[in-house]
């Protein structure tokens, strides 16, 4: 009795101590390297096999891909300031990307713009370029529209996709500090892209000058017309002094008359000043019509470029590496904590479980009845 008195609490303790260490949850604990190292290396199927599948995937498409070629164009447009502002000031607001005292209509912006019209790109499509056989079978060359393999509904509608997809192939960037323009367009073929990049800067300089001279034709043609009326104003002028002369023999004498050849003479002074000014301008305006047109100063001419731009497929074969790992190693380490949920009975994976089957369930009862249809 009186040994096993003093015992019994003591087995009583160890029973409680250790019901209590199989029901309370170890303390989180940190996770080794090597831990980690092991969980990739049991899986390593998975974690080296992805990426090299999606690897292989990606080389197969960037092999079936057909390649693109990138030519690109370098020019510089004229630019002619209006402003009286000091030149640092003007250079400064250029840099900053602040065309002060700078004609909009001759900004390098401008013509970037230009490049994407519709009226250029159209007129593009419809220039005949070399083409294979198979795709000019009447002449060695074929429009640009059916080069890009463009179809629609009628011409219209073709035309109308085809201007879409050619402001796809073209590129414009422009450079504020030195104004310089780089054109770019993709073709399929080097020849493709080296000519279309050439023929729209042909037909941007085209365009420029055909509005610049009708700009001034147009001025040229309105002083034009001031200097008949200026002309016809002065010759009525000074009729009206000659007039008042005849009729006015003995005017010095009357204060009257006095003030009205004064004002007279002040009429003829200002229709000689608006004439003058204006025939001035008339022959400023027929020489500008002419000269006054800003050209454009071709750095570079686009030349068939020796290498593909698309696909990049040493790129493209590491990128989907890194995808591909990036994909693997977290799936590895998400597989092995739902096998370790599953083989230590987590309430949590059994409440996944409950709520997968059921969503499995509701899916099967709305896709077999879609299935059963005719």
């Amino acid at each position: 009795m009186t040994d096993v008195a003093p015992g019994s609490p003591k087995i009583h303790s160890g029973l409680a101590a250790r019901e209590f260490s199989s029901t309370t949850p170890a303390p989180d604990r940190d996770v080794s390297v090597i831990e980690m190292l092991s969980v990739l290396l049991r899986r390593w199927r998975l974690v080296a096999g992805l990426p090299l599948l999606v690897a292989v995937i990606t080389g197969i498409v960037s092999l079936v891909t057909r390649a693109t070629y990138t030519a690109t164009a370098t020019f510089v447009p004229e630019v002619r300031t209006q402003s009286r502002l000091p030149g640092t000031v003007t250079t400064l607001a250029g840099q900053l990307g602040l065309p002060l005292g700078t004609d909009p209509s001759q900004s390098p912006r401008f013509y970037a713009q230009v490049a994407h019209s519709r009226e250029l790109l159209e007129r593009l499509l419809l220039t005949r370029f070399p083409g294979k056989p198979a795709e000019a079978p009447v002449s060695d060359s074929t429009t640009l529209l059916r080069l890009i393999q463009v179809k629609g509904r009628d011409h219209a509608d073709s035309l109308a996709r085809g201007v879409k997809e050619l402001d796809d192939l073209i590129a414009v960037r422009v450079d504020l500090q030195t104004n310089i323009i780089r054109l770019s367009a993709d073709a399929r073929s080097p020849d493709l892209a080296a000519a279309v990049a050439n023929r729209l800067v042909e037909y941007l300089n085209d365009f420029n000058t055909k509005t610049r001279q009708s700009q001034a034709r147009e001025r040229r043609k309105f002083v034009e017309q001031r200097v008949v009326a200026a002309a016809q104003e002065l010759g009525g002028a000074e009729e009206a002094v000659k007039t008042f002369y005849e009729r006015n023999h003995g005017w010095q004498q009357a204060p009257e008359l006095v003030f009205e050849e004064a004002r007279l003479r002040r009429q003829v002074t200002i229709s000689q000043e608006v004439y003058l000014t204006l025939k001035r301008e008339y022959e400023t305006a027929r020489i500008e019509e002419v000269n006054d047109t800003p050209v454009f100063t071709v750095i570079e001419a686009a030349i068939p470029p020796q290498e593909r731009s698309r696909p990049r497929r040493t790129l493209q074969v590491l990128l989907a590496l890194v995808v591909g790992t990036l994909i693997s190693v977290p799936w590895a380490f998400a597989a092995q904590h739902f096998e370790r949920a599953r083989h230590d009975g987590d309430a949590d994976y059994r409440e996944f479980s409950a709520l997968l089957e059921r969503v499995r369930g509701e899916l099967s009862r709305v896709v077999l009845p879609l299935r059963r249809r005719p």
